[in-house]
């Protein structure tokens, strides 16, 4: 049976208490789906994908229906850690070595596409989300740091990319004050938001071009046709097309795309607020990420408090304590935080795959799917539904592009792939502690 994390850490139709839900732009709730209903495409999913699909489907004047199991931005999309990165999730030099350099170029173009359209649909629907540039990649070590700069002058040679500022020790320090760190990059080109602000703005662009959203409507049946049915509790939607946009929450709605996205859940921290001491974290507002294998990424919130992402989790439970799992990572970094008081701490559901990039896929003639954005879908997922939108009107380059990166089921299926992972997590933790 696939994972279904759906129901097993929150309660049904209520946002997680995330410092994010406490400083919502609130939304009044949409209704349950009730009653037998015709579109032209029907969507499961209302995080970035989802949303992103249906704005853009919808501004194109079709008659679409979005069905959520709970609260829009409820998932990965409303708790991550609101960071817009550069290029794909896996690096340039890694996509080289797996597609080769033409596709490799195609697939920078497409990332830079996507950190553009979140900007721009920040900007043409007044979303009110905090969105700052500057992302940070952090290294520990001096051959992390010599990678660091190595990939930078790749990004500027190769494809042309001058967005980078390369942190020395020095100057990394003076930037965030953090013993563990030893150089790095700086990335002024990507930016960090409000994440859960940016769903419901989505949400309520998506609604005013004329998408029918419904909250609180969980799948629980899809009948493939000519005319895809999908039904909730209390209802159901004939549609000409099918969008799944699950991501980590998929449960058993399609093996294919379950045996290829793995759900992980991950966790974040916010501290009290800190004032002046801020400035021991950070000197500039913009976020960080690192290199270890579990990336620590953090930014301040407008109100000056740290907000640290650290530590996973494999299975059905968020651990019950998960300050305890975050402090860990967050006092490696930040020593003199070890006492701190965290005012807020939850847990969230991604999707992963085996070559932590996108698993975009035509599962039928009129059914397609986007997920598995392993840790990089504000832009990845926002951009995947604009893709989704366009090869459902017959215009496929970008998405065909995206789906033909190999995309391997996980060994075992869904019943091994956890403890597998499990087992190479544990390799990892042991080489990082080691310096290896």
């Amino acid at each position: 049976m696939a994972l279904n994390l759906l129901h097993s850490n929150d309660n049904k139709g209520e946002y997680p208490s995330s410092w994010y839900a406490a400083t919502a732009n609130t939304l009044d709730p949409f209704a349950s789906l009730s009653g037998d209903i015709r579109a032209d495409v029907c969507i499961i999913g209302a995080g970035y994908t989802g949303l992103s699909t249906a704005l853009h489907l919808a501004e194109a004047g079709m008659r679409v229906v979005l069905l959520e199991a709970h609260r829009v931005g409820f998932g990965a999309s409303g708790r991550n850690g609101g960071q817009l990165g550069s290029g794909q999730r896996l690096d340039q030099e890694g996509l080289e070595a797996l597609m080769g350099d033409p596709e490799a170029q195609k697939l920078w173009k497409l990332g830079e596409d996507a950190k553009d359209l979140v900007k721009d649909l920040i900007k043409r629907h007044s979303i009110d989300c905090d969105l700052k540039p500057g992302v940070a990649w952090t290294g520990s070590s001096v051959s992390e740091v010599a990678h660091l700069h190595e990939y930078g002058a790749h990004l500027q040679n190769h494809y042309g990319y001058g967005e980078l500022e390369i942190l020395d020790q020095q100057t990394c320090h003076q930037l965030c004050p953090s013993p563990d760190y030893k150089g790095g990059f700086l990335d002024h080109g990507a930016a960090h938001l409000h994440p859960l602000n940016y769903a419901l703005g989505l949400a309520r662009a998506a609604a005013v071009a004329g998408a029918e959203i419904y909250e609180q409507s969980e799948v629980l049946q899809i009948d493939p046709g000519t005319e895809v049915k999908v039904s909730t509790a209390s209802g159901s939607v004939r549609a000409d097309h099918l969008v799944l946009a699950c991501n980590g929450y998929l449960g058993g709605l399609n093996s294919q795309v379950a045996s290829r996205v793995m759900p992980i859940n991950n966790f974040i921290a916010a501290t009290e607020p800190l004032g002046d001491d801020a400035a021991k974290v950070l000197t500039r507002d913009v976020a960080i990420a690192d290199s270890k294998f579990v990336v620590n990424y953090f930014r301040l919130s407008a109100d000056k408090r740290l907000l640290f992402g650290g530590g996973e989790s494999y299975g059905y439970r968020f651990p019950s304590n998960i300050d305890a799992v975050v402090r860990k990572p967050m006092t490696q970094i930040f020593p003199h935080l070890r006492d701190v008081k965290v005012d807020y701490t939850w847990g969230g559901t991604l999707g992963i795959t085996m070559k932590r990039m996108p698993y975009l896929a035509r599962l039928g003639t009129n059914v397609i799917s986007a997920s598995g954005y392993s840790g990089h879908g504000v832009g990845t997922a926002s951009h995947a539904g604009q893709l989704m939108a366009l090869a459902i009107q017959g215009q496929s380059e970008g998405f065909d592009t995206m789906s033909r990166v190999p995309a391997p089921a996980f060994p075992g299926g869904p019943r091994m792939r956890s403890p597998l992972l499990v087992l190479a997590m544990t390799w990892y933790a042991l080489r990082d502690r080691l310096g290896v």
